[in-house]
């Protein structure tokens, strides 16, 4: 069974109603990948699948041409005045089978490309119980990738990996916790895709820093796209929510440049990132 490997995934947090319109846009662009939740609170998981519906009844996209990943978000994240994915008194285990149904049926398929934690649990108990269920939704084959996000000890990543290796880390990559370095760098040396979200947004010196702008300019190109070109380097698979089709074109060429002729700069770069 293949499993597609994202360079960029559309985000659809904070979307709202215009979810179905966005995710239709980002993938008419080009987009093939994209990252919810199970979350009422800030996600419209329904309208995702929505979207999907139409990409392939109108514009002939298959299920295996595009790559879904959405989470468990466990009830500290929920809001409770939205409906629930799950009975909240149940067993994690049990909250993960009905979130995870929920899930497959607003998304419209029968397997998920990806399925992660949406963050640990209150304990490393419930954590590991959390874990197993991933793992016996892959083992059943309606999961083919499992991971976890807003992990920001490597202690939690060891625990998991003692069950079963952990494929995904989804966090925060920003100025504000100095480009989380420890786990993904745990993430490098152990073989487990890490994926970036507030890569631009959480990082305003980094897109004003006068190499990315310098690179920027010799290149043609945005400080943003040399942003997203340099970690997709480092081996992160960054999000993107834009909501603005030239952005969604932009963000997608980033892959294609051509880093020439500015060795210097990036190595600058590379120095301010490291700290």
């Amino acid at each position: 069974m293949n499993t597609l490997k994202p360079k960029i995934i559309y985000g659809t947090a904070w979307k709202g109603e215009r979810t179905t319109q966005l995710v239709m846009s980002a993938f008419l662009q080009g987009f093939r990948a994209l990252d919810t939740a199970c979350q009422p609170k800030h996600y419209r998981e329904d309208l995702v699948g929505e979207a999907l519906e139409r990409l392939q009844s109108k514009h002939g996209l298959s299920r295996k041409e595009y790559y879904i990943q959405t989470k468990y978000t466990p009830i500290g994240g929920q809001d409770p005045n939205k409906p629930l994915p799950y009975n909240p008194q149940d067993s994690v285990t049990d909250q993960i089978k009905a979130s995870l149904a929920t899930s497959l049926r607003n998304l419209r398929t029968s397997y998920l490309d990806s399925y992660l934690l949406h963050s640990p649990l209150r304990t490393m108990d419930a954590t590991l119980e959390a874990w197993h269920a991933l793992i016996a939704a892959q083992d059943a084959g309606t999961v083919r990738r499992i991971g976890i996000s807003n992990v920001y000890d490597v202690r939690v990543l060891d625990m998991l990996g003692q069950l079963r290796k952990v494929q995904v880390v989804q966090n925060r990559w920003y100025e504000g916790n100095s480009w989380d370095r420890e786990v993904w760098q745990y993430c490098r040396d152990n073989g487990i895709e890490y994926q970036s979200f507030w890569t631009l947004t959480g990082s305003p010196s980094l897109l004003a820093h006068p190499a990315v702008v310098a690179v920027a300019t010799r290149l043609d190109v945005t400080p943003a796209q040399v942003i997203f070109k340099l970690v997709q380097l480092r081996g992160i698979v960054p999000l993107t929510g834009t909501s603005n089709e030239l952005h969604m074109q932009q963000d997608l060429a980033a892959d294609r440049i051509a880093l020439e002729g500015v060795e210097e700069e990036i190595r600058t770069i590379a120095n301010f990132i490291r700290g």
